[in-house]
């Protein structure tokens, strides 16, 4: 009898071509539309809405702004972009631990972007599977908090691989919490030389000048 050959298919690979196929669809589009969208990841606390609630004030009377809220439960992020009077639409994951191409551009399709500048991705809440997968994003941001520690570089480096800016906030925290910002931009260099770090307060604005400027610049730049 024969031998026969056994066919081998290597199913990640596979994954991940389409979905980097659908994100670049999501690019297109967004391009298309005159739509720069901002995939925004972090650990659960780490203050991403209150974040973006501040950098929106900033850019407010600049672009037509709107965000939408990935989570596997809650709408509470939502209901809290909705208070402040931001254009918001709450996602349900389904139990998945990020968004992939695929769900943002749904997603993008029920929320109807053809009229913003400006859209937020805000990613489910963790440091791991968010960073797998593109989203057809613009740019990616990860928000760490201080208190989560200098050495997270370390422990989730894909994370800090693919975005194109960190934000550490809650500086104003200092006095409690042991943080050594030269380690933490150094380790940061290392992975992403072209990572930019900002230190912000989203509590005091301390910091954020400088950070929705660079914002600024990359919108500007994507017209």
């Amino acid at each position: 009898m024969a031998e026969e050959k056994v066919r081998v298919i290597d199913v990640n690979v596979g994954i991940f071509e389409e979905n980097d196929r659908i994100a670049a669809e999501v690019r297109a589009d967004n391009k298309a539309k005159g739509t720069f969208m901002v995939n925004v990841m972090a650990s659960p606390g780490a203050g991403k809405t209150t974040t973006l609630l501040r950098t929106i004030a900033d850019l407010g009377d600049e672009y037509k702004i709107g965000v939408m809220e990935a989570d596997i439960e809650a709408t509470v992020d939502a209901e809290k972009m909705a208070e402040a009077g931001v254009r918001s639409m709450q996602i349900h994951t389904g139990g998945e631990c990020a968004m992939d191409a695929s769900m943002t551009q749904a997603a993008l399709a029920e929320f109807d972007t053809s009229d913003l500048d400006l859209v937020f991705l805000e990613n489910v809440g963790n440091l791991v599977c968010t960073a797998e997968q593109d989203t057809g994003a613009n740019i990616n941001i990860e928000i760490l908090s201080l208190p989560e520690g200098d050495d997270k570089p370390l422990k989730y480096p894909l994370m800090f691989t693919v975005t194109q800016a960190v934000i550490v906030n809650k500086i104003d925290t200092r006095r409690f919490f042991e943080f050594d910002d030269e380690a933490f931009v150094e380790r940061v260099k290392s992975l992403n030389p072209l990572s930019e770090v900002f230190f912000v307060s989203a509590k005091t604005g301390e910091g954020f000048d400088a950070w929705v400027e660079w914002l600024r610049k990359q919108i500007e730049a994507a017209k």
